[in-house]
């Protein structure tokens, strides 16, 4: 695993500093997961990082840098639509409890946490992540702007910067201990609030508003929520909304929100009313494993969850919230393993393998900018050793980032 790491990490630095020259992608197969078609022996081109021609009888250039992937099968990079890159929370020394994990690791660690974290999620074929909070006095912020300059490699990052809420977030402090839900979360309990709120995040670099619908009994009403709707448009943006109970979602689906962060409140009605509405379903829905045990039940509701959600045809998003430590595994290895969910669903590859791309990449509201492999989009491009619309597990193994 560390020889692959090394191989990862040295070909992002030749991508870097060769940039401005051209490089030519012999691509076997190349799948558009949009349409589940594999187009055979094209040939890819990039300059300055940018992808300029796509085609079968493509003219390689004589000086370009040519990547030979004629046994491969090449597609867009894999979208995971909702993490928390800065915080690891860990049975030493914590004991798995994230609102210790706050207290104890300082942003300048949740930072390189955050580097770390984003490539290895990068190196398992993850070009973009949504980032939605905790990650301390805005080191995801800080994580975004070094991948955009060049800095480090890591993954295109949508992040929110410092989730907003109701008093106390998603904490239960002591009184003595108010001052412990800064940074983790803004407290916004009035309109003003809000849009100060708001606009802190805006101001510190977030790309997305991460709100705390219902995680305390007086949860956002409506129009509350309308307001955060509002506020962000004027910046361009979305609002994610996590949600816990049945109440929140339908106040949020009826408030407008773009994305329900959570599957575990969602049932039938809330799914047809997601539907009428056009709100993306970011499920996070954890699978089964001996390093991070769900109870039968729950697993269960999780997979009619997502059983139900694709019937209905709710627009949905691979997601995961795995922001916990797994002994002898990365968290790239963690990601891919909630591929387990969506395969007990029976949902099928070519349907899954749209969702991690295409869908991804509409969520993050980027889809008009970067994803899919188009002439004058970035080259965000993937490879894999088997075909992965006839069998997802093949995304395990891959080959090219």
């Amino acid at each position: 695993m560390l020889k692959r790491f090394i191989v990862f990490f040295f070909l992002m630095i030749l991508v870097r500093f060769s940039m401005a020259d051209v490089t030519a992608i012999k691509a076997g197969n190349l799948i558009d997961p949009e349409t589940g078609k594999v187009a055979k022996n094209q040939v890819i081109l990039i300059e300055n990082g940018k992808i300029t021609s796509i085609g079968e009888n493509t003219t390689i250039p004589a000086d370009a840098t040519v990547i030979d992937l004629s046994n491969q099968f090449v597609l867009p990079g894999l979208v995971d639509a909702h993490d928390h890159l800065a915080i690891t929370y860990k049975q030493e020394p914590e004991s798995n409890n994230y609102y210790l994990t706050t207290v104890m690791d300082g942003t300048p660690l949740r930072a390189i946490q955050a580097f770390s974290t984003g490539f290895q999620k990068l190196a398992s074929g993850f070009t973009v992540v949504r980032d939605l909070g905790n990650a301390g006095n805005y080191a995801d912020t800080a994580l975004r702007i070094a991948i955009e300059q060049g800095w480090v490699p890591g993954p295109t990052l949508i992040n929110s910067g410092i989730i907003i809420g109701g008093m106390g977030g998603q904490f239960w402090p002591t009184p003595e201990r108010e001052f412990l839900i800064y940074p983790e979360y803004l407290d916004a309990d009035t309109n003003d609030e809000i849009i100060k709120a708001i606009r802190k995040n805006i101001l510190y670099g977030a790309k997305v508003i991460k709100i705390m619908v219902d995680s305390k009994p007086y949860g956002y009403t409506v129009e509350e929520m309308k307001l955060f709707v509002k506020e962000a448009a004027k910046s361009g943006m979305k609002v994610a909304g996590h949600v816990q109970t049945p109440e929140g979602a339908l106040r949020a689906i009826e408030a407008g929100i773009w994305s329900i962060e959570h599957s575990g409140a969602l049932d039938d009605k809330l799914h047809k009313l997601m539907v009428e509405r056009g709100i993306w379903r970011v499920g996070t829905e954890t699978p089964q494993t001996d390093y991070h045990p769900v109870s039968d039940k729950r697993w269960e509701k999780t997979v009619a969850g997502l059983r139900n959600a694709y019937d209905n045809g709710v627009k949905m998003a691979f997601s995961t919230d795995a922001d916990y430590f797994a002994p002898g595994l990365h968290r790239g290895e963690i990601t891919i393993n909630f591929l387990k969910s969506w395969k007990a669903a029976e949902i099928p590859a070519a349907a899954i393998l749209k969702i991690m791309t295409i869908n991804g990449y509409e969520v993050c509201d980027i889809q008009s900018k970067r994803g899919p492999i188009k002439v004058g989009f970035p080259a965000d491009i993937i490879a894999v050793s088997a075909n992965p619309l006839d069998d997802i597990d093949a995304l395990r193994d891959v080959t090219f980032v």
